[in-house]
């Protein structure tokens, strides 16, 4: 194989990794969104009054191995207002026009 051809395959093959990584990352951030809005139906914190402590909202240390998108996408959900946090770093789900906003969110439907 000459010299040219190698290095095309290899641009091909590294764009392929590039777009296969970008689509599982996606998929895993879209199924961290649901597992959060899970969560908070779930535990039923429906107003500031019932907001629950959520263990993957906080910085932990000893968190080692693979990604949790789980904080990123509950920081997401907080900014797009379809979850809120009361002043002691609580959770709820806040239900005005919740399904229309997670609608507009990539979310995998159950």
């Amino acid at each position: 194989m000459s010299d040219k051809t190698e290095l095309f395959l290899g641009l091909i093959v590294l764009l392929l990794v590039i777009a296969v990584t970008r689509k599982y990352h996606g998929w895993r951030i879209r199924r961290a969104y649901r597992l959060v809005v899970d969560d908070l139906q779930a535990a039923e914190a429906l107003t500031p009054e019932s907001a629950v402590d959520l263990p993957y909202a906080g910085r932990n240390l000893l968190r080692m191995g693979v990604r949790d998108h789980r904080k990123m996408a509950l920081n997401h959900l907080v900014m797009e207002q379809v979850v809120g946090r009361t002043d002691d770093s609580r959770y709820y789900l806040m239900l005005k026009e919740t399904k229309n906003r997670v609608n507009r969110l990539p979310i995998e439907k159950s």
